[in-house]
Formats: structure tokens, C-alpha cells, sequence
């Protein structure tokens, strides 16, 4: 290589433009990294607050009861009321769990019983269809 390659202005300056590039990223990334974790921090002990999950589980089981009570009288199907007691029910169960410091075990029941409690309403409006 000659003296003019390394010094050529265009390659010094677009290898400018990429080290500053580059150091603004790692910037954003500095940044980013620590207010992701502040907030993710924050939103964990909020949403994983029990008053969340209580909360939630009482309008579920409003809703549910209006929902299906109207189901059962305009349709007269039981499985939609079947499946969604069977989703409150292990709802239920995972509030229980979770005194008991099960956490892997409490997200499994709640995830299965609003999987089951959301069957259990899909198949109420189906059956008014």
C-alpha cells in the first residue's frame, strides 16, 4: 500500500463516519439497556403484584357469569359453562399456588385456565351463531 491509500481523505473519513456510528450505538445500547431494565424491574413488580391477579380474576368471573349466564339461557349448551369454570377454577388455583412460592407452577395454571376460560367463551359465541 502507498503513503496516498492510507491517507486518502474519502477511506480515512468514511472510517470516521463508521467509528462514530459505531460509538453511538454503543451509546444507544448503554442507554437502552439500563432503562429496559429500570422499566421491565418496575413492570414486574407491579404486574406480578397479587392485587393484579385478584383483580383480574374477579372480572373474569363478572364477566364470565354474565356471558354465560346469557349463553345457557339463549342456547342451553352447558360445555361453554363447563369450560369456563374449569379456566376459573384453575385460575383459582394458581392465586392459591402462588402463596406457596410456586411461580412456574402459578403462570402454568394461569395460562392453561385463561386458555380454557377463552374455549369456553369462544364456544358461548359460536353456540349463538
Amino acid at each position: 500500500m502507498t503513503a496516498r491509500n492510507l491517507t486518502d481523505d474519502s477511506k480515512i473519513g468514511r472510517l470516521d463516519r463508521v467509528a462514530m456510528w459505531l460509538s453511538a450505538a454503543c451509546v444507544v445500547h448503554c442507554l437502552a439497556t439500563a432503562i429496559l431494565v429500570a422499566v421491565l424491574s418496575t413492570a414486574g413488580g407491579i404486574l406480578g403484584s397479587p392485587v393484579i391477579h385478584e383483580t383480574g380474576l374477579v372480572l373474569a368471573i363478572a364477566l364470565g357469569c354474565v356471558a354465560f349466564g346469557r349463553g345457557i339461557v339463549a342456547h342451553r349448551r352447558v360445555l361453554p359453562i363447563l369450560l369456563g369454570a374449569t379456566g376459573l377454577s384453575l385460575m383459582m388455583a394458581a392465586l392459591v399456588v402462588a402463596h406457596a412460592g410456586g411461580h412456574l407452577v402459578e403462570s402454568a395454571l394461569t395460562i392453561v385456565g385463561v386458555a380454557v376460560l377463552a374455549a369456553g367463551h369462544a364456544v358461548n359465541r359460536h353456540a349463538h351463531r
